[in-house]
Formats: structure tokens, sequence, C-alpha cells
């Protein structure tokens, strides 16, 4: 499925994203040489309808048009096909965020290319690596990390001071690349706003200017550290609905609100008129059921059983039915030593 290029093909540089799939034959990874040979690896439309990757690239390289880059860079675009329809993937495909090497799909088409550009990426000696994402809900911009390590960190708060460690889901770009560099994935707002183009594209040229990653701790007062201990979805049997529609299970309109607010114990979440004492499915980071951990049912209204700081909670049906509702986070304390 992949396809290799050291050059950046006619017309990636001024397309829409949803142009992409007549300019390039598929997944496409491209090469561009730069000073120091050793590439960032930068990742952008692994989600079909988050645009702000490819848009930071077009004006990065706008910019060093004509001129060498400071670093060589490799851009992987991904579900060209997806972005053609704006949608996150196309019915019967994986999710291109879940299956690379560390996840659970190893055989599929989509996982062996994922292999193929990690061992590429490898033997080109990567410096670091980027993945740039959008979400649908009101959430700041922040880096997210799958090591607890100084270049990590580092790498993160280059990006903002404030900072995700997780390790699920599993076979995310971020994951598998950790292995190899120092890797971040991006969380740039909302797409199509200037604000989230303009800050991917400054730290992808902050990072290309790096002659290492620093391997010195971070100070505490730098960071705000977050470590995702849930996720929660809803049902596949559940039907579910915004007030004030009506449904079995009915979230405020003002849902996504919470995200990155630290939300007290007895928060009302939702409203469930089933029999179910939850209507949520919640697992920790090893896949157990911990809906008890975190919601309790008081009358027919949700809330949460103790304090936690939802991320990515979107009022985007068709999200939360291919993805998830939220992810749940606790803070966490920045560790010492690197």
């Amino acid at each position: 499925m992949l396809h290799e290029f050291d050059h950046l093909p006619e017309g990636v540089l001024d397309c829409a994203p949803d142009e992409l799939a007549s300019l390039l034959p598929g997944p496409s990874l491209v090469h561009l040489p730069g000073r120091r040979p050793e590439p960032l690896f930068v990742s952008v439309l692994l989600h079909g309808n988050e645009p702000t990757g490819l848009r930071a690239m077009q004006r990065l390289l706008h910019h060093y048009m004509g001129r060498e880059l400071p670093r060589a860079l490799s851009i992987f675009f991904g579900n060209v096909a997806a972005a053609q329809e704006g949608v996150r993937r196309l019915p019967g495909q994986p999710d291109y965020n879940r299956v690379w090497p560390g996840g659970d799909d190893l055989s599929s088409p989509e996982a062996q290319m994922m292999a193929r550009i990690v061992d590429i990426m490898r033997e080109r000696r990567v410096f670091a690596s980027i993945d740039i994402h959008n979400n649908t809900g009101l959430n700041p911009h922040y880096a997210c990390i799958n090591a607890l390590r100084n270049e990590h960190l580092q790498l993160a708060t280059l990006f903002g001071r404030t900072v995700v460690y997780f390790i699920t889901p599993r076979g995310t770009q971020s994951a598998a690349m950790t292995r190899h560099c120092p890797a971040v994935t991006l969380e740039c707002g909302k797409p199509g706003e200037a604000r989230g183009v303009a800050h991917a594209s400054e730290f992808v040229e902050a990072c290309l200017h790096l002659a290492a990653v620093p391997d010195s701790p971070v100070a505490e007062h730098d960071i705000d550290l977050f470590h995702t201990v849930a996720r929660v979805t809803v049902p596949e049997d559940v039907e579910f609905a915004f007030a004030p529609a009506e449904a079995p299970l009915v979230f405020p309109r003002d849902l996504e609100h919470m995200n990155f607010q630290e939300m007290p114990a007895g928060t009302p979440f939702a409203t469930c008129r089933l029999a179910d004492p939850l209507c949520l499915a919640v697992q920790d980071e090893q896949g157990r059921d911990v809906a008890h951990r975190y919601f309790r049912r008081n009358g027919e209204v949700i809330e949460l059983r103790r304090r936690v700081m939802p991320s990515m909670l979107t009022l985007d049906a068709r999200v939360i039915r291919q993805d998830c509702l939220c992810y749940l986070m606790e803070r966490l304390r920045l560790p010492h030593g690197g």
C-alpha cells in the first residue's frame, strides 16, 4: 500500500485535503533532504477529517521554498482516501492510528504498511517523530507522549505546558515511534482553525532547528502533566442524544466544556432512563471494566464518583461511535531522574 517519494509530488504543496487523493497514488511517504541528515518524521491525515497536519506542512514548506531545510524531513500522508470524503476513516477501513506496531492488528495490509514505515525510519536513523491531529470538542492545544523520559517530556513542552501521558489506545504512531526516538502526538484543536495550523507549523520548524532533543529534566513549573487513566465509550446498543433531544441516554448540551477542567465528585455527566446502572462502558489501561470507579447512579442522573479531568469530549455522534466519548485523566507528578 505504501508509496515512497524522494521529492514532494506536484500539486501537494497547494492542494486541499480532499484533492490529495488525486495527486498521490495512496498513502505516501515523502523524504526531503536537509542540512542534518537524520530525519524528522511527521505524519499527517492518519484521520481523514483532521487536516491541520497537512495545512501545517504546506505552510512550513512554502516558507522554505528554494531554501535548504535545516534537517531532513520525512512526511507520511496517511488516509488520503478518507480525506477525499472528509471522514475519519472509510467503512471497512481500520483506524490508521490504531494499526502501528504494538497494537492488536498485525496482519492487515494497513498494519503491515505501518510496520514498514517504522522500519524505514529506523534505518534512516530518525531524529524525532511528530503525529499531528485535530479533535472535535473544545480542547486546548496539547501534546501526548508514551514514555516518561526526559527527551519526550522536553519535546512535548516545546509545544506547550499541557502534556498528556497515555499507554492506551494501543497501536498509535507515537507509541510505535517511541521505541526509536523521542515522539509526540500533537492535538491542535478543531479542524479549520488557523491558530492550530500556525502552532503545529512553528513547532515542526523548531524541531527542524534542534541539534539534539535535550535530555535534562523538565522543571515542574514548566509543565502540567496528566495521565490518561480510562476510556469512556457508549455501548453500541445504547441510543444517545444531547439535550434537549430525548433518548435513553442524554448528555448535556455543554458537555464539551468539561474538557481539561478538573471536575469534582458529584458532577452530573448524563441522564440515563435504562435499567443499566450506568449506560456507559469504561475501561482502564489494562482493559478492565472500571465504570463504577469513576461513575455512580443517582436516580436517573449519572454523576462522577471521583475528581477527574475529561478530555476529547465531543458533540459529534459519529466520532463517539467510531472512537469514544472521552478519556478521563488524573494529574501526574513529574518523574525525577528521566
